[in-house]
Formats: structure tokens, sequence, C-alpha cells
């Protein structure tokens, strides 16, 4: 351990993970604090998960607080629900965020339902974790970004944080928060980032940015897997003279609209990056929120970097023309510079 700052800002005691143990982390201090938190998803128990996310908290917390489920989304939603209803905190698994579809009633009909359907009488403190995202050459499904349709179900939010450090903060809030909280998880940043994170019950807040580079002349805005996709972009931007401010999200609902507008007021430019299909993603929402808020600071159009109006390529090295990658990035930074 150290004591040192980590990039979320805490200063103390420290221990170097990645994004993965970090997880795991939240999930031993969650599961340790309160006896009604219980995690449950398709091979989360005895094998730890596919990518051993919950390794050995079933050995740690007993099979009735860990456990597995069969291979039915609509029913791990579903159970969730109920047990949520109930008065326990449920933390479930989907494996991919691709394998969610099949739960969507569930989560239309009735996830973000029930503090409205109740009057506020009832509360679902249930969290939904699930990786999502390209770069490691995943089969089908195993790839896809669907936030856009969780963002626009009312009820829920939605969390997708891009550091070790954040993955812990955030999903220990996520757990403690009264109402449903997605909370996908980069597959790319599993174990290629590492980074001191803080020890202990660590918590960030839902619903606030992050400033990842200060700069003057562009902004740009990004999530989870684009994060460090944006960085390498503005780091070659700043090798030319181009001062790039990175912002990530961190949370999609609520959005930190304040963060977006106060960066665009400054830059004049925007570049919004994600890998999702481009057709009615969520940065179209970011797109049309800084339209409303800040079109009189604008120097140049608003430019998204996405992924295309296909589904995402499995297996092979077509994944790295569909995944957005730096070159891309710093090509929409140039565009808005130029413009």
């Amino acid at each position: 351990m150290t004591a040192t700052a980590t990039p979320t800002g805490h200063t103390g005691a420290t221990k170097t993970m990645t994004m993965v143990a970090a997880i795991n982390d939240a999930l031993d201090i969650a599961l340790a604090a309160d006896d009604a938190v219980h995690i449950f998803g398709e091979d989360v128990g005895v094998m730890g998960g596919v990518f051993r996310a919950t390794d050995g908290l079933q050995a740690r917390y007993g099979e009735e607080r860990v456990f597995d489920t069969p291979l039915a989304e609509a029913a791990i939603v579903g159970m969730g629900i109920g047990m949520g209803l109930a008065g326990l905190k449920p933390v479930a698994e989907i494996q991919f965020a691709g394998f969610l579809y099949p739960a969507l009633d569930q989560i239309l009909s009735h996830l973000g339902r029930y503090r409205h359907r109740t009057r506020s009488r009832y509360h679902l403190p249930m969290v939904i974790r699930a990786p999502y995202g390209g770069g490691v050459h995943t089969p089908e499904q195993h790839a896809d970004s669907p936030e856009a349709i969780l963002a626009h179900t009312p009820g829920v939010k939605v969390v997708i944080p891009s550091t070790p450090a954040d993955a812990k903060g955030l999903l220990l809030s996520a757990i403690n928060d009264p109402d449903p909280v997605f909370f996908f998880e980069a597959i790319k940043l599993y174990r290629s980032v590492k980074e001191d994170v803080p020890t202990g019950d660590y918590r960030v807040p839902i619903g606030k940015a992050r400033m990842v580079t200060e700069g003057d002349d562009v902004t740009v805005i990004c999530y989870g897997g684009m994060v460090e996709v944006a960085q390498k972009a503005a780091a070659a931007a700043a090798q030319v003279g181009i001062g790039v401010e990175v912002i990530d999200l961190r949370t999609l609902v609520p959005m930190d609209t304040d963060t977006v507008i106060a960066s665009v007021a400054k830059t004049g430019r925007a570049v919004i990056v994600t890998e999702a299909p481009r057709t009615a993603g969520f940065h179209s929402e970011i797109a049309a929120v800084i339209a409303e808020e800040a079109i009189e600071h604008l120097r140049a159009p608003i430019v998204r970097v996405t992924g295309f109006d296909a589904p995402y390529p499995p297996f092979t090295a077509v994944e790295d023309v569909y995944r957005p990658n730096p070159l891309r990035v710093a090509k929409a930074i140039r565009q808005v510079m130029d413009y």
C-alpha cells in the first residue's frame, strides 16, 4: 500500500489494482458491510465470473449470498426486482451487455417504474452489472454497447467507469443507491489499465463527470472504453499545438451537463466519441444538449465519432475499423479546428 493521490483526487491509503480487481474489491466490501447485498448471475459463483470479477466471493460469503443462475436473463432481472422490493440489495451480473435483450420486458415494464408506480412508497435498489464494448475480438453479441436503450428508460441510472478507482467508487455508490443502476464495464479496460485505488469503503458520486485533460481549443466528450482513445488523440493534438479538454462523463443518467456545457463554452468546439452504432446513440443526446444550451458558444459544428449502423463485427480485424481509434478522433479534432 502507498499513501498517494489517485486520479480521482483521493489522498490516503491505496493499492494498485486493475479494473476487474477494483470491481471485485467493491463487491467484497459491499457484501461484508451489509447482509442485504446478494450477488447472482451466470457463472458468478463457483467460477467467479467469466472475467473473474466475483472470484472468491462465494467461498467467502456462502452460496446463499453469491450464487449462480440459469442462462435466463429475463429471470435474472425479474428475480432481482422481487428481491429489491423485498428489502434486499440485489447485484445481478449479465454475462455480456449484448445478452441483456431478453430481459428488456422486465427492464422497460417494471424495473424503472416502481418508484412512480407506488408514488415513492417503494424503492428498488438494484444494480445490474455487465461487460460491454469491443477491443478484444470477441464473438457476436459479446461487444455490444446498448447503453442508449437503457438511458432512454425512465427510472434507471446508467454508469460507465473508465478507470479502476472510478469503477470501485461508482460501484459502491450504485449498490447503495435507492434506485436501479446499470453498471457497464468496458471489457478492454478490465486488465489493460492499473492505478492506485483507495482502500476501504470509497465512493465516487453518481452524476459527476471527470475532467481527464484540460485544454482551450476543443472539448472531447466520452466515457468508458473511449476515454483512453480520446486521451491518445488529445496527446497527438497537443504535439501540433491544439489543446484538447477530455471530459469523461462517468454517468450517462443523470448526465453532468454543467461540466459539459462549461467546457464547450470555453473551447467553442465539441467532438463526441462512443463505440455504439451511430443512429440514435447516446452521443446524439449529448449533441442535442450542447445545441440547446451552448449553441451561441460554438465555433464549429458538433462532430460525432462512433461505431457504424451495423452489428459489431465478431472475431476479425474488421473490429479495428468499426471501433473508434485515436486516428479517427484526431481527424475529428482537426475537422472542428479547421472549420
